[in-house]
């Protein structure tokens, strides 16, 4: 009998399945919009029961669509943002915000409400935080956290379980309360390579009743990602997900470190492990880069032991918004409404009419003709990395009055450019602590279009490669279910049978010094929008 390996990938708009064989060849996918809430205040949530329909609605049509016997699916992994999950008694899940709805239990990663948490808790200086890049974010999860106990102390303290979401799917899938070593490692500040959470940190940011319990509510089993969880799916989910009881299930990921186990394995002749940068880029981009030994870089998230690859450190960067900051920002020109229209006609989304539109007027090659004097610096949502600032916002220069399609066509150019000028800080930021990157290895929705690559590679000045799969980030779940269900031996055995690179882009030396040009232009905006905001 064949055997098969699901991926399944819960993001910020939808929940996605993917069925793979043995070699890594997708069979077949399926997608479920979820429901999310936006609030004034930086509020952003989610419905874990909503998301779970979605995982069991995909899942099925995914199988359907794949023509298999569901008795051949061998095993499963799970991936998600990391949003931050409350379950109350028996696992009913408890409101997390104003509106007091239950069913929204999850603070999603982006929401920004702890902003002021984050602050105060950076203050503390706790040597736990040189492992978070010197700096935690609102996006992580104890100022989420600390936000919740004094904002809703009724709903903080009646919590039975917080979980990241990735947590959240396999505890549900499997009635195991194991923790992956991705995410609390990287987003609760749990110490894996001491395997151990930091008592004293806990207390002297406010969050001491948790130590209290000995950490019982968020995870005192800690386990690499692809480790078999319990007994398998119980006979709930599988008849949720329409699959064989007792399937294996592996600890999951976040779903951009999905991605970096999708791509920075892969069988092919540029870089490696250790000199691949994985650049998923999709509603916000997310870097990664590993490394033998701790490398402490400010401003980067990290290093984390154990959290992507085992036995390797992982730095993680990126932006906060990246294909959403592309989105906002076609948006506003006063063309948008005639080229979505044109889109929708095409059947694509504005993003990729745009992209193609760029590539009929000469493409990345003629990006200083096209782009004239406009420059962006798309932080519609902070700095993730590497200046660690929630509060920094976009600036865009050089606008004109025109409203035609060939202007519309020019800001999003200085968008796609303002984000690659943005990775080729981080990547200055690793090089200066002694991480080479070679390579970035893109995947994701946003990444997919061969113009944004190209762009990518002449912005960054790296060479730039793509993963054969079209499903980089379902392929890195997957990969979790195949050494779960003990198809390989562990995560770097099945990335090398697994995943292969694809088409590679390298940078063109044609237009490397008006790149040179337009990043230092793009910092001097940065520079000065942090001056004028201070």
């Amino acid at each position: 009998m064949a055997n098969h390996f699901l991926g399944i990938d819960v993001g910020t708009g939808s929940a996605r399945a993917g069925l793979f064989d043995e070699q890594g060849a997708l069979l077949a996918s399926a997608k479920s919009e979820i429901a999310l809430w936006h609030e004034s205040g930086g509020i952003v949530e989610q419905s874990s029961s909503d998301i779970w329909r979605a995982v069991s609605v995909c899942v099925r049509e995914a199988v359907q669509k794949a023509g298999i016997s569901p008795e051949t699916v061998s095993g499963i992994g799970f991936d998600a943002t990391c949003s931050l999950v409350v379950l109350g008694a028996g696992g009913q899940p408890l409101p997390v915000g104003p509106s007091g709805d239950p069913d929204r239990n999850i603070i999603v990663w982006m929401d920004h409400r702890a902003t002021e948490q984050a602050r105060r808790i950076n203050a503390s200086g706790e040597a736990v935080l040189n492992y978070v890049g010197g700096s935690i974010s609102p996006e992580m999860e104890t100022p989420k956290l600390l936000w919740l106990s004094e904002n809703m102390p009724d709903t903080f303290k009646g919590a039975w379980q917080f979980m990241d979401l990735a947590d959240f799917l396999t505890w549900k899938a499997t009635g195991s309360l194991a923790r992956s070593t991705c995410t609390v490692t990287c987003k609760w500040t749990y110490l894996a390579h001491e395997n151990r959470w930091d008592e004293n940190y806990f207390r002297k940011v406010g969050l001491g009743t948790l130590a209290d319990e000995s950490f019982r509510r968020i995870g005192t089993e800690v386990v690499p990602g692809g480790t078999a969880l319990g007994n398998g799916l119980t006979l709930q989910a599988a008849a949720d997900l329409g699959l064989r009881p007792g399937t294996p299930v592996g600890a999951g990921l976040i779903d951009a470190h999905a991605g970096g186990v999708g791509t920075v394995g892969a069988r092919g002749n540029v870089g490696n492990v250790l000199t691949r940068m994985a650049y998923v880029f999709g509603t916000s981009a997310c870097t990664m880069s590993s490394t033998r030994e701790p490398a402490f870089v400010e401003g980067v998230w990290g290093p984390y032991y154990s959290a992507m690859v085992p036995g390797l450190w992982l730095n993680e960067g990126g932006q906060s918004a990246a294909g959403a900051a592309i989105d906002h920002l076609v948006r506003m020109h006063p063309a948008s409404e005639q080229a979505a229209k044109m889109a929708r006609d095409s059947g694509t989304s504005l993003s990729q009419w745009l992209s193609l539109e760029a590539e009929r007027r000469g493409g990345a090659a003629a990006a200083p003709g096209l782009i004239g004097g406009v420059h962006v610096v798309p932080e519609f949502l902070g700095n993730r990395a590497p200046f660690a600032d929630p509060e920094a916002r976009a600036v865009i220069a050089g606008l004109g009055i025109d409203s035609d399609l060939d202007s519309l066509v020019a800001l999003y150019l200085a968008g796609v450019c303002g984000l690659g000028y943005g990775a080729r800080q981080i990547v200055r930021a690793l090089d200066e602590k002694n991480v080479s990157i070679d390579t970035i290895v893109v995947s994701g929705g946003a990444g997919q279009s061969p113009l944004v690559r190209q762009l990518l590679a002449d912005t960054t000045g790296k060479v730039v490669a793509a993963p054969a799969s079209q499903e980089p980030v379902l392929l890195g779940s997957a990969i979790l279910g195949a050494v779960a269900a003990g198809r390989y031996a562990d995560i770097d055995e099945a990335m090398a049978s697994m995943s292969t690179m694809g088409e590679t882009y390298q940078p063109n030396t044609a237009s490397a010094d008006w790149h040179a040009k337009r990043f230092k232009a793009f910092e001097m905006l940065q520079q000065t929008a942090r001056a004028i905001r201070s």
